[in-house]
């Protein structure tokens, strides 16, 4: 059991990514449509490039959403329109005639007339509030047939019956009896003045009217019978051979289904998966061998792979008509933000391919996701930069608008009946591409990563640590910086990751902050408090600044990338000065007392950041340096790096350590302001 236990203990690593490559790999199999794929790939407008296809089963031709749109306008047009009576409407008018009668009719109501017109007019109105008055302005959109809900009793009524206040007086043309004609112009006015309309459209009937409408409408047309051809070779996809081409493949799934062997079709999507998965795996072996180390780092790659599937399938079940919505783009900026562009791209290309199993045309979907992935790779530098994000998301959305114009074009070989709503998704995709920046921060708290933009922020002078390290070792400060000057420089010339090692070499010595009299750069006069220390008790203050520095860095939540620097930048080399005087004494002593801990540097960053850190300090005790002096200073220095070994780690070449030597001379005749000595 303890041997189980160790082994456990020395492989957990491996077994960790063991299982996070079967988890992703069982994941995405189950996402996946469990179904056999159509064999054949084809666009509307192109040519049959198979040989004659023959129906396989029988199969109804499925209406495309034109038709079905199409039928259902046309029903629209003949529904029967509900309508509900208002009755505290009518109330209030049957009120307002007995106030107003009086004063529109010319009659007295001392004449004998009087109550008759009263009577007559009074009936008149109730006969159009049975008919029933339309409501303001309102335009029709249904059939011949209307239906008036008066007490929850439904009566049919043709529709041309109903009474608009615009028609009053047509209405009243033709209603009005002969022996009250007189009267015609009177109860004009006085129903002009208190008529209000006394149907409201019912929207709750209309639209379950509607849907019962809709409901009748078939979603297939016609049959095609098993043998008949559907395509001849080379023949030209359009009209009747494009429908029934898409009606085959949307339906060959659920014919297939019923005698299904899903055991096969999950092994055939494992194989295929597993080797994408596998492949993604060996590239980051082979290449980026500190990411595949890094499981936390593994895990952010595998996960954002999973959404970017998971998302994908989501779509295409819910509405496939979105897809384009979908900000895929998104992930290689994330991916290019924490590692670096080929990678990016890379996991970018294989999660397309994955997602070309589940999405429609899956073909031109491909295409398209690839071309777009690479314009992004290419466009985005800088990510912190507002204004390069911008660009970049214009770019990337233009890549969509004309990558998709191009495959219509192809399919249909017109633009006439372009639906530009598709361009309105691929504006939408740019859009919420924009939103990159708030998950870059999201990751950086779940996986512990850090990006540019964290970066950007650390390299704020004014930042707690800085100020507190400017305030209390002004010295180290002041060193630290023109470390990170020279840092920088020598990134820039060698194509390392340029504010990665400013940042590094920034925050490579707080750990002097705690006991910071006791480094030279810090001390006023000749005075030193080592004198009254003994070597091995000076070295131990020297050496610790390392860990208080990690310490400390760790207290104000720096990233792990910025504290690799303060580990690495003394690597396991001795401190040379005690470790002479120790010497000297002619004692015996251990030497690991006056070596650093290290680790050594494993990075470009970090080795340049050592590199710099032993020149710039060490230039410091040259009186009257000369060019002469400063080329042999810093070789000397670096290569007594390389013979101890502190630089074997690094990826780094000979060739590019040359390429720093000869920036840190030519920045330091600069600082120093030396000049070439002319002959007189």
């Amino acid at each position: 059991m303890k041997r189980l236990f160790e082994l456990f203990y020395n492989y957990q690593s491996h077994l960790y990514k063991g299982f996070l490559y079967l988890l992703s790999c069982l994941l995405i199999v189950n996402i996946l449509p469990i179904d056999r794929q159509f064999a054949y790939e084809f666009t509307q407008g192109g040519n049959w490039e198979y040989d004659a296809l023959y129906a396989p089963f029988d199969f109804p031709i499925i209406k495309s959403v034109q038709e079905i749109e199409a039928e259902k306008k046309a029903l629209e047009q003949t529904v029967t329109t509900y309508f509900e009576v208002d009755q505290s409407a009518e109330k209030n008018m049957k009120e307002l005639y007995g106030e107003k009668f009086q004063k529109y009719i010319s009659i007295s109501p001392k004449q004998r007339a009087y109550s008759q017109v009263y009577d007559y007019g009074f009936k008149l109105l109730e006969g159009m509030l049975q008919t029933g008055i339309l409501p303001i302005n309102y335009v029709h959109r249904g059939g011949v047939k209307a239906a008036i809900i008066r007490d929850r009793l439904e009566q049919n009524v043709p529709y041309s019956n109903l009474i608009s206040l615009d028609s009053l007086s047509v209405y009243l043309a033709s209603s009005i009896a002969k022996d009250y004609r007189n009267y015609q112009s009177d109860f004009y006015n006085l129903l002009f003045d208190i008529l209000e309309p006394n149907l409201r459209y019912s929207e709750s009937f209309n639209k379950q009217a509607l849907a019962e409408m809709f409901a009748t409408i078939s979603p297939t047309r016609d049959l095609v019978v098993k043998g008949e051809v559907i395509i001849y070779p080379n023949e030209f996809i359009e009209g009747v051979k494009w429908d029934k081409l898409r009606s085959l493949r949307q339906q060959y799934s659920a014919e297939n289904q019923k005698n299904l062997d899903t055991v096969w079709i999950l092994f055939g999507y494992s194989l295929i998966v597993g080797m994408l998965l596998m492949l993604m795996l060996l590239f980051i072996y082979r290449y980026r061998i500190a990411v595949f180390e890094d499981n936390t780092k593994l895990t952010f790659l595998f996960f954002n792979l999973l959404i970017m599937v998971s998302l994908s399938s989501f779509l295409v079940q819910f509405n496939s008509d979105y897809l384009y919505a979908l900000p895929i783009c998104i992930f290689p900026l994330i991916t290019k933000a924490f590692f670096d562009a080929r990678l990016g791209l890379f996991i970018h290309v294989l999660s397309v391919l994955i997602v070309g199993f589940i999405v429609p045309d899956s073909f031109e979907y491909t295409v398209l996701q690839l071309l777009a992935g690479i314009v992004t790779i290419l466009s985005v530098s800088e990510l912190y930069r507002r204004a390069n994000l911008f660009i970049s998301v214009g770019q990337i959305t233009l890549v969509y608008l004309l990558g998709y114009l191009a495959f219509f074009t192809l399919r249909v070989g017109e633009v006439a009946s372009l639906d530009a709503s598709v361009f309105g998704l691929f504006l939408m995709n740019g859009l919420l591409t924009l939103f990159v920046q708030p998950l870059i921060y999201f990751y950086e708290k779940i996986f512990n990563l850090v990006s540019d933009v964290s970066l950007l922020e650390l390299s704020d002078t004014n930042s707690n640590v800085l100020k507190q390290l400017s305030n209390t070792a002004p010295g180290t400060f002041h060193h630290s910086l023109q470390v990170a000057n020279l840092a920088e420089a020598a990134a820039v010339a060698i194509d390392a990751n340029i504010l990665l090692t400013r940042v590094g070499a920034l925050y490579h010595d707080i750990g002097k902050i705690k006991n910071p009299t006791f480094f030279s750069e810090n001390q006023r006069g000749r005075v030193s408090p080592h004198d009254e220390l003994s070597p091995q008790e000076s070295s131990k203050i020297i050496v610790q600044h390392v860990l208080d520095g990690i310490e400390l860095a760790k207290k104000n939540n720096l990233p792990d990338r910025v504290i690799d620097f303060i580990r690495t930048h003394h690597g396991t080399s001795r401190v040379h000065y005690f470790f002479r005087k120790q010497e000297e004494l002619g004692e015996e002593f251990e030497e690991d007392l006056f070596k650093y801990k290290g680790p050594k540097p494993f990075s470009k960053e970090t080795a340049i950041v050592m590199m710099v850190d032993a020149v710039e300090a060490a230039s410091k005790s040259l009186k009257e340096p000369s060019i002469d002096q400063l080329e042999y200073f810093v070789h000397k220095i670096i290569d007594q790096q390389l013979a101890d070994k502190q630089l074997i780690n690094a990826n780094i070449t000979l060739a590019e350590i040359e390429t720093v030597k000869k920036v840190l001379i030519n920045k330091l005749v600069n600082i120093y302001q030396l000049r070439v000595a002319y002959p007189e």
